[in-house]
């Protein structure tokens, strides 16, 4: 897993300190201390896994001694029924940590499903699924990685990685190509520019401008095949806005080299995962 132990800790911390601001109060007056239990996660669809070992921090976060087994990993399909790990502790541990370890868990596998899909779509195109910063705050990192579990990659992190210039830095820059000059001035070596375009005027004065990566926005797959002729080959070219399950296959066959999808992010659909007590 690919991902800072301690930024993992630290969310875990403040998701179980939102959850249980006190005593979780039906729990702790309910089961002894000493009573123990194993619980199995359970799938509940058919998809792509992500999370499990983050979920399972969870209870190993509450209770240093827990002990289970991983039988389906990150990156790896499930099926209904399967049943993905065993967890076995102290009974208040198990519930205290289940509903936690399950959002995240949920959460993560619905991103790498909803991606894998998408990858899937534009399977034997040239095209790679990328995600964008539409991404949940504080949760990036985690919404990030399962992007990559399901076989996307991953746009920019943040707005220090990459001079990214959108219509409203065009407009409020003085255009694109006082934009792109000015920052070309003082960006260090590392930093690329690309740059958002709405027709294919506005694409012409982005390649003579030089900028690196041209992004494509909301057109037409037959206005990006124009497009790609027209750059051939001199920027990297990213297709995003409006794109559907529906559309993607023809964008992608247009040429461009990168589809970037907000909706594999903001909007997906939480995997069905249950976690049940023996």
């Amino acid at each position: 897993m690919l991902l800072n132990p301690f930024y993992i800790d630290n969310l875990i911390k403040n998701a179980l300190l939102e959850d249980i601001n006190y005593i979780d109060c039906a729990t702790d007056y309910l089961i002894p201390d000493e009573q123990i239990n194993t619980a199995k996660f359970i799938a509940k669809a058919d998809g792509v896994l992500c999370g499990i070992e983050i979920a399972l921090r969870v209870f190993t976060l509450l209770q240093s001694d827990v002990t289970y087994e991983i039988f389906i990993k990150d990156g790896e399909k499930v099926k209904s029924g399967d049943i993905i790990a065993t967890i076995t502790g102290r009974t208040k541990t198990l519930l205290k940590g289940e509903r936690t370890a399950l959002n995240l868990l949920q959460h993560m596998s619905g991103i790498a499903t909803q991606t894998a899909h998408c990858v899937e779509l534009i399977q034997g195109t040239k095209a790679s699924i990328a995600d964008t910063r539409k991404t949940l705050p504080n949760l990036r990192p985690i919404q990030k990685y399962a992007v990559t579990v399901g076989g996307g990659k991953n746009h920019r992190y943040n707005l220090s990685d990459c001079a990214m210039l959108k219509d409203n830095h065009i407009d409020a820059g003085g255009g694109i190509t006082n934009a792109v000059n000015t920052l070309r001035g003082k960006l260090g070596h590392t930093v690329k520019i690309e740059v958002e375009v709405r027709n294919l005027d506005e694409l012409n004065e982005a390649l003579t401008v030089g900028a690196d990566i041209i992004m494509l926005d909301n057109m037409s797959p037959e206005t990006m095949a124009e497009a790609v002729a027209i750059t051939d080959g001199r920027a990297l070219l990213e297709a995003s806005g409006g794109i559907t399950a529906e559309t993607i296959r023809k964008v992608a066959e247009s040429g461009v080299d990168i589809i970037s999808l907000g909706a594999v992010t903001h909007s997906v659909k939480a995997f069905d995962i249950s976690m049940k007590i023996q």
